[in-house]
Parts: structure tokens; C-alpha cells; sequence
């Protein structure tokens, strides 16, 4: 029996290296010169060589390394012309046996000198050097499997006019652990079964190094979970017997004292206090330690960007039993430029611009001002909002506006100032339950229309509203969901001034739902009902009417283009509204998933009354094109009506960021 140390990594053979010269005595010019170093390669005899057998092969010819069964080799030094361009396959022979074949290829590809130069041309010197190192890899990864007794053959064989390198492997038998003992554990108390069920490799289990790292991995994050913030996991002795093909794991484990959460304190340049970094933490001092909440406030620290790193350390305080968090905060830059530009048939062209210093109001209190050009819309505002505000994930938004929206269905000139608390979801957090709650006030100069008659007129309307919504997320993804449901609802009560008062409420509900049908088709859903009670839509302003058509409505219509019209052919606006939308989300796989098309069908209906009803509704269908980003699907949606009004227009089209829905 003999103790070797288990193989954790998996690494090329190391380079021998040359020790420099021990004597620093100036050199003789006219000294002899050394005798060259030995390449490993027998020197060919040139009049021995036989061309017919070593005559390059066309480009391109090689083979993927692959499994075939044996074939006669042939000597290593055979007569080759060291000097000649070459091209060659791979072949590993001798790995039918074993378990997982396609990992160890794949494990060896990536690593492989004959395989990442293989549609190169090189001499024989070059073949032969490769096809060692490669052999010694080739075993070496055998080992890490556990085929401590693996050895690999190199030879160059024949294969009509290419030159085919054959790694012969033998790999033996797989050796398995005897004995796996976790020395300490039990120190653990009632948490050592679980801790031991954690570290998933067990006695009769394959010598496996991967197997091994990561029960190694497990056994730590399982220890952080249960409380013991100080444990530590010793060095691990692996005796093997070469006899019996088995092996005896040993890894000490101390588990400190179960340990509770104290106080934290904050170093280095940090962007906000110690009191703000307890408010983003999901643990109090005294709850028990978890280290998963440790992990969840670095993320969390990360995510305000205001922070280019944030590294947290536990601290053991006096009583032993207590830790702290030292917490060092490093600041990302502070301020933000961006644009965007997107186009709608219905709604033109439009760009927007903003400037943005995420920490003006330290903590966290962002100052936004930003700016839209638009063929239909100009807009100037200033926004604050206050992230964190007063607990985790809590939003507080204050917004001034001024705006100019030129639609078809109507003219607004508007001033609004109005804040919210909100709980949105992100990319990091994908929540399941969103919120907000807000309050505006809006002053509006409007032209549209507002009595029967369809004519246009221009009115002003001062108007108080609450808006607030209630979201549902049980997709799988916030930008580009595959599987799942959604469920929204918004209601916002309103009362309205121009020349008396009156009240109303405008309510909607969407719902949507996603569901794979095959590795590259994803089928989506989408309904949304809406409705405004308490007053006729030709007494409420135009800008707060209800609307379809366009890009995130009824796609194949112009943007806000449904329902009914004035004698002008401009839409109005309504009260009841109701849409569908279904599609398919097709990957196609020629290039490499980042390409996608995407059929529809949507409809909708839009009438004055409070409720849709079921006539009149509109379709449209079409076909998009998806380009699946590294920060989510960019469309581009080109719809057409299926029974359209004189009014209506041919083609549709529309460019944004995300999916429909």
C-alpha cells in the first residue's frame, strides 16, 4: 500500500526547465560551441525516407478525436521527413469501457495540442512532440477518473493521405473509495447527519476528482447554511492501494460554535453608512447566522451601482458565538449619460437622452434629468427616487414633468408633478409580488374630441389621480420568459375639474402566460381588459382614455388606431377595452440561438360603452425577427391588419427592446 495525493486538477504535463549556469565566468568566442539538445526525435536519414507514405494531405481533412475500434500500428520512428508540411487526425482508442466517454473527450479537447492545431500543417517533429504531450494528458485525465493504473500509447499510423496520430489507452481498472471519513463532523451535534448527507461522495463511490471538489464545495456551503460561520475543512488525505484498486479519503472538519449575527461596520470608500448597508441586509443582530444572507447583501451592494466591489468579512467577536460583518466598499462611477431610439408606425421617431448621478442624496437617492425629441412627443423632467427607502427593495419616486404629445386621437400639453412607492422586480431579484402606490396632479391642454358630434375642440382639464398596481410574476425570466404566468391589475380613481368636478376610475388586468413545446418553440399568450366607470369617455380629458393599437397592443394596427373614430378618420378613445395576443417563439438554431422569428395573431376591441363586448373586434398577424442580446431580446415586429377599415394602413411596424410580452 502507498500514499499518492488525489489529482484535483486537470493540467497538461509540466515543461522541464533548464537550471542556468552555475559558473558566471565571461564567455571564450573562440570556445567550441555545446552540442545541441536532444529534440526527442530520432534524426531521419533522408535517403530512408519513403515520400509515398508521408505525402500531405489536403486541408481540412482531419478528424474530431473519436472512439474506434483497434487498428495495427505501426512504429513510432518510422521513417519521417521532419522538414515536410503534414496534415493529421486523432484517434483515441481504448476508451469503450469506460463510464462517460463523451466528458473525458470533451475534457481532452479543450486541452489538447493535437486537437487545437489540428487544421494546421506541421512537420513530423511537431506530430510527434504533440502526440506525447497528448498521451500524457490523455492519462492524466484517466486518473482524475479514478483509472489510477491508465496508460496511453502514442504511434503515427497510415491512413490513406493523411497522417493519423493513434492515443492507445488502457485504462485499467476504476478504483473506488474503501472508506470516507469526515473526522470533527460529529462535533456538529443534531446538524452532523445533514452535514454528512451534504458531502455526497460515500464509501464504494469511483475515485473521482471532479466528485470530490465538489462535495468538498457542498460540505462548506452547507456548514455557512447551518450556522457555523468559523468552520474550517482541513486538508484531505487520500491513501491508495494499488493492490486491492481502492483508496481511503480522510477530511478533517472543524465546526467552531453555532453563531449569531452582530453588528456591521463599514470601511474603505463607502458611498452610503453602516446603518444603510443593516437597512439592505435581510438579517437582524441576534438571528442566527446563514451564509447565504451574506452572499445575498454582497449581490445586493453590487446591484444599487454605486458600488464596483464589496467584500464582506466574518469577524468572530469576544463572546465566540457572535460574528461581525466587516464590510469594505469600493464606489463605481456616479453618473450615467444614455440614449435610446426606437420608432412605431403611428408613433414616428423618437429619441430620448438622459443624464443621471445615482448618489446626489446620499444613500442611494438618484437624480435623473432626461429629455425626449420626437415626431409626436417632446418631453423635459427631473426625477428622484430614493432606492432602499426606509426597507429593502422599496422605491420612492418624485417626478416634474413638462410635455407636448401630438397623437392623432389628440393634442396635450401637459405639467405634471406626482411620487410613488413602489417594489419593482429586476434582473438580479425577480420577484414574485410588485407593487406601487402614487399620487399625481396634472394640469392639460387638450384638443380633441368631446361631444358627439365628432368635432374638435380644445379644452383644459385639472385633474387629481391615485394610480395603483399589483403584479403577479411566476415566469421564468423578466426579459424573455419561456415558461410560467403573469398577473397584473392597475386602478387608478380620478376627479377631474373643468367647469365642476367629477369622479371616475380607470382599471385594467392583464395576464399572460408562457409554455415550451419543444427545445427552440416557446408559445406565449396575452389578454388585457380594461375599463373606465363613473363618467362617458367624451366628458374625461383625451390623454386618459383608453386606447389600442401598435407595437404593445394589437400589432398590424397604427399605434392607438382601434375603436372608434371622429369624421376626420382620428381615433377617439373608449372606455372598454379588451385584446388578445398569441405567438410563437421560434429559436433557430443555424445561428447558434441568437436569432429567433416570431409569428402572430393579436385582436382587439375599443368602445365608448364600459364594457368590449364581443363584435366588432379587429385582428391583425404577422411575423417578427428576435436578436437575443446578452441584456435581452431586441424586436422588430412587422404586422398587417386581416380585416381592415378604409383608414387603416397596410403595414405596421415596430422596434423595441424585450418581447412583446
Amino acid at each position: 500500500m502507498c500514499a499518492t495525493a488525489l489529482a484535483l486538477a486537470m493540467t497538461a504535463p509540466a515543461l522541464a526547465q533548464s537550471a542556468p549556469p552555475s559558473d558566471p565566468a565571461e564567455l571564450n568566442p573562440s570556445a567550441p560551441l555545446a552540442p545541441l539538445p536532444d529534440l526527442g526525435v530520432d534524426w531521419p536519414d533522408p535517403g530512408s525516407i519513403d515520400q509515398s507514405v508521408l505525402d500531405p494531405a489536403p486541408v481540412g481533412a482531419a478528424s474530431e478525436p473519436r472512439a474506434i475500434p483497434a487498428a495495427p500500428s505501426v512504429s513510432e520512428n518510422q521513417p519521417a521527413d521532419a522538414a515536410a508540411e503534414l496534415h493529421y487526425s486523432t484517434v483515441l482508442e481504448g476508451l469503450e469501457a469506460i463510464g462517460s466517454t463523451a466528458e473525458l473527450i470533451a475534457a481532452f479537447n479543450q486541452q489538447s495540442a493535437l486537437h487545437k492545431n489540428r487544421n494546421e500543417a506541421v512537420n513530423a517533429a511537431q506530430i510527434d512532440r504533440r502526440s506525447r504531450a497528448d498521451a500524457d494528458l490523455l492519462a492524466e485525465l484517466l486518473r482524475s477518473q479514478g483509472y489510477y493504473d491508465a496508460m496511453v500509447e502514442p504511434s503515427i499510423e497510415r491512413a490513406a493521405k493523411l497522417i493519423q496520430v493513434v492515443l492507445k489507452a488502457a485504462p485499467g481498472a476504476q478504483y473506488r473509495f474503501q472508506s470516507v471519513e469526515l473526522p470533527g463532523l460529529d462535533a456538529a451535534g443534531p446538524e452532523a447527519p445533514k452535514l454528512r448527507e451534504a458531502f455526497a461522495v460515500k464509501a464504494g463511490d469511483p475515485v473521482i476528482a471532479e466528485n470530490v471538489i465538489a462535495a468538498n464545495v457542498a460540505l462548506t456551503v452547507a456548514l455557512g447554511e447551518q450556522g457555523f460561520a468559523l468552520a474550517k475543512i482541513g486538508d484531505q488525505q487520500v491513501v491508495i492501494d494499488h493492490e486491492l484498486h481502492t483508496a481511503q479519503l480522510v477530511l478533517p472538519v472543524s465546526t467552531g460554535p453555532l453563531a449569531r449575527f452582530g453588528v456591521i461596520t463599514v470601511n474603505g470608500k463607502p458611498p452610503f453608512s453602516a446603518r444603510h448597508v443593516s437597512l439592505i441586509a435581510r438579517f437582524d443582530p441576534g438571528e442566527p447566522f446563514r451564509r447565504s444572507k451574506v452572499d445575498d447583501l454582497r449581490r445586493a451592494l453590487i446591484a444599487t451601482g454605486l458600488v464596483a466591489s464589496a467584500d464582506v468579512k466574518v469577524v468572530p467577536a469576544a463572546d465566540g458565538r457572535t460574528v461581525d460583518l466587516a464590510v469594505n466598499l469600493e464606489p463605481a462611477p456616479m453618473r450615467t449619460i444614455a440614449g435610446e431610439l426606437g420608432y412605431g408606425t403611428g408613433e414616428g421617431i423618437r429619441a430620448e437622452a438622459s443624464w443621471q448621478h445615482r448618489n446626489f442624496f446620499n444613500p442611494e437617492g438618484a437624480l435623473t434629468v432626461r429629455g425626449v425629441a420626437g415626431t409626436q412627443e417632446q418631453l423635459a423632467a427631473v426625477q428622484f427616487r430614493r432606492s432602499n427607502f426606509r426597507r429593502r427593495d422599496q422605491v420612492l419616486n418624485l417626478q416634474a414633468l413638462a410635455s407636448h404629445a401630438n397623437r392623432s386621437a389628440y393634442e396635450a400639453k401637459t405639467v405634471q408633478v406626482g411620487g410613488s412607492i413602489e417594489r419593482q422586480s429586476n434582473i438580479i431579484w425577480h420577484k414574485k409580488w410588485t407593487y406601487s402606490l402614487g399620487a399625481d396632479l396634472i394640469a392639460t391642454d387638450e384638443r380633441g374630441v368631446f361631444d358627439l358630434l365628432g368635432l374638435k375642440a380644445t379644452k383644459t382639464f385639472l385633474i387629481a389621480a391615485v394610480p395603483a398596481t399589483l403584479g403577479y410574476d411566476g415566469s421564468d425570466d423578466l426579459l424573455d420568459p419561456s415558461r410560467g404566468f403573469r398577473l397584473g391589475g392597475r386602478i387608478s380613481p380620478e376627479i377631474s375639474a373643468h367647469g365642476g368636478s367629477f369622479a371616475y376610475a380607470r382599471t385594467q388586468i392583464d395576464a399572460s402566460a408562457y409554455r415550451p413545446v419543444s427545445s427552440s418553440v416557446v408559445v406565449a399568450g396575452r389578454i388585457r381588459l380594461g375599463t373606465i366607470i363613473g363618467a362617458h369617455s367624451l366628458s374625461i380629458a383625451p390623454s386618459r382614455r383608453l386606447y389600442a393599437g401598435g407595437g404593445g397592443s394589437v400589432r398590424g394596427y397604427g399605434y392607438q388606431q382601434l375603436g372608434p373614430h371622429d369624421i376626420d378618420g382620428d381615433p377617439i378613445g373608449g372606455r372598454g377595452l379588451a385584446e388578445f395576443a398569441l405567438e410563437a417563439r421560434v429559436k433557430l438554431k443555424a445561428f447558434g440561438g441568437n436569432f429567433g422569428v416570431v409569428p402572430f395573431l393579436d385582436g382587439g376591441n375599443l368602445t365608448t360603452k364600459a364594457w368590449p363586448g364581443l363584435k366588432n373586434w379587429q385582428f391583425g398577424a404577422g411575423v417578427g425577427v428576435r436578436y437575443y442580446s446578452s441584456f435581452g431580446p431586441i424586436r422588430i415586429d412587422v404586422g398587417t391588419p386581416l380585416n381592415p377599415r378604409a383608414s387603416d394602413g397596410r403595414i405596421a411596424v415596430v422596434v423595441s427592446l424585450g418581447q412583446a410580452f
